[in-house]
């Protein structure tokens, strides 16, 4: 077992490092997507109901594992030969991002709201695409143990794109047109061009199949062979199960988080304050502890401590329910939350990448964080409704029990199978 101080140096890795500018880069669309995105809509006059159809834009982010196959094995005639496989398609998706984000800018929502929207999609498709590439490429590029720092790092770096670019761009909005913030951040994206470039392409085993076949038994390796290989290994049924469960008492709670905040007397602008700034150094700390604690624990044990605090940490809001509107409790609660979930997601993502057979790292990904979204969107839909049917205390306290069947699952997992040691090989 490693010691705490070597835990932690693991973070001094150069690849570790450049996870950080490879995950703003993953953040940066997100942020452009969001605010900036909503208050341009508004301030042009596109009414609320059109602006709530423009969550639709995100789609593509759901869907990714349709196109994962692909970007998993075909090679592009120059780049790849140039940059390599991996990092040979991580600059198209990011020259892509550049052009597109820079293109939605020259638009105007009061004029054609239409291509706005077509942009937009295009910006969610090729930052969707970037995920699956450099989530591969930071499964690929690390030993073992250093999975959950490097998830760690990239969710550090995802963090501060994608709340920088919500920021920033508001900010400057009050400055400068559209034209010129989303072309200011469509720069930015130049930050993990650079950082792309100046790291290796991962040492990985690939398929023979895959460098022999013909084009038709090429795409079926590239599609068919990731989807087959998963489901043929030992728990696959409990794995998926576990995916969906793990953090869904904390999906359930973050539908509802804010509208309780409301309800109870704070107002936008303090939830702000706490939130975005406050909240955001708590939600990065917890994430670094959560790396070392994996690095320290392993991450079959380190994701039950997590998924225990995780579940604990939502009862904080039974307090802040009784407590009313008293803004140290609403800090209190903010870094509570923030801090198990940073620690939380870390280990998940940790998790997922240590499943990854090394052959099909790009799809089988993207399969997992698919199903990850499908529990963070879909299953905790019914949460409003579960909030109007009882008060606020017994919602959050129900919410505690929804992260039990995950827990005892994973329980049952760790008895039952032996823990992932890392990306699986062919």
């Amino acid at each position: 077992m490693r010691s705490w101080r070597d835990s932690a140096q693991v973070y001094l890795d150069r690849r570790v490092l450049a996870l950080l500018f490879l995950g703003f880069s993953s953040g940066l669309p997100f942020g452009v997507l969001a605010e900036p995105l909503t208050a341009w809509l508004a301030e042009s006059g596109v009414s609320k109901t059109a602006i709530g159809l423009f969550a639709l834009v995100s789609l593509p982010y759901s869907l990714k594992f349709l196109w994962a196959p692909l970007m998993d094995n075909l090679p592009l005639p120059i780049l790849t030969r140039m940059f390599g496989r991996r990092r040979g398609w991580v600059l198209l998706t990011q020259v892509l991002l550049l052009a597109v984000i820079f293109g939605m800018g020259l638009t105007d929502p009061a004029q054609s709201l239409w291509w706005t929207a077509l942009f937009a999609v295009c910006v969610a498709f090729a930052s969707a695409s970037q995920d699956i590439v450099i989530d591969a490429y930071r499964v690929e590029i690390l030993e073992t143990h250093k999975l959950a720092a490097g998830a760690a790092t990239a969710t550090f770096g995802w963090r501060i794109g994608q709340v920088g670019a919500g920021a920033a761009g508001l900010i400057f909005a009050d400055l400068l047109p559209w034209s010129v913030v989303y072309g200011a951040m469509a720069a930015l994206v130049g930050v993990g061009i650079i950082a792309i470039l100046v790291n290796p392409e991962p040492k990985t085993e690939t398929t023979v199949e895959a460098d022999e076949l013909k084009v038709h038994s090429r795409l079926y390796v590239a599609v068919v062979r990731p989807f087959q290989e998963f489901l043929t290994r030992p728990g696959w049924l409990a794995i998926i199960g576990f995916i969906l469960l793990y953090k869904f008492g904390d999906a359930v709670l973050s539908v509802m988080k804010i509208p309780f905040f409301l309800e109870i007397g704070f107002s936008k602008t303090q939830i702000a304050e706490i939130a975005k700034l406050f909240g955001f150094n708590a939600i990065i700390a917890g994430g670094l502890m959560g790396g070392i604690l994996l690095a320290r624990l392993g991450i079959m044990r380190g994701l039950m401590v997590c998924g225990v605090l995780m579940a604990l940490s939502n009862l904080i809001f039974v307090a802040q329910a009784q407590a009313g509107n008293d803004m140290w409790m609403l800090a209190l609660t903010i870094a509570v939350e923030n801090i198990t979930t940073g620690m939380g997601t870390t280990a998940f993502v940790a998790y997922l990448s240590s499943l990854c057979n090394v052959a099909y790292t790009a799809t089988q990904y993207a399969l997992l964080t698919s199903l990850m979204a499908f529990s963070r969107t879909v299953m905790s839909s019914g949460a409003g409704w579960l909030a109007d049917q009882v008060d606020w205390s017994t919602f959050f306290v129900l919410t505690t029990l929804a992260a039990l069947p995950g827990l005892v699952l994973l329980a049952w997992m760790m008895r039952r199978f032996r823990p992932p040691e890392g990306p699986a090989l062919p």
